[in-house]
Order: C-alpha cells, then sequence, then structure tokens
C-alpha cells in the first residue's frame, strides 16, 4: 500500500471510530465505544505508517 492509500485509510478509520465512540456513548454500550477507540488507534496507526513512508522515501530521493 502506498502512503496516501495508508493515509485515507487511516483518516477513514479514526473518524469511524469517533462516530462509533459517540454512538457507544449515547446507547451507553461499552462494548461500541471499545470498538471506537481500537478503530480510531488503528487508523492513527495507518496514518503514521503512511508518513513514515513519506520519509523514507524522501530521504531516499536525498540520496
Amino acid at each position: 500500500m502506498g502512503s496516501t492509500s495508508d493515509k485515507i485509510k487511516g483518516t477513514a478509520n479514526e473518524l469511524a471510530g469517533k462516530a462509533k465512540q459517540a454512538a457507544g456513548k449515547a446507547a451507553d454500550s461499552p462494548k461500541l465505544r471499545a470498538e471506537g477507540a481500537a478503530q480510531e488507534a488503528k487508523g492513527k496507526t495507518q496514518k503514521a505508517v503512511g508518513k513514515a513512508k513519506d520519509a523514507v522515501k524522501g530521504a531516499i530521493d536525498r540520496l
């Protein structure tokens, strides 16, 4: 997966996770809130991977 697609998927997972957390809070569902938190964390990780790929590519390009 490319860095851009990692960042896009990461952002989508972050947003979906936040929505799940909000729904879990509204429905008083600890399970849904936990799922949302996990999905948001996954999204943040995906975005970090995308940024790392950009950094590596930038370093290689400078060589």
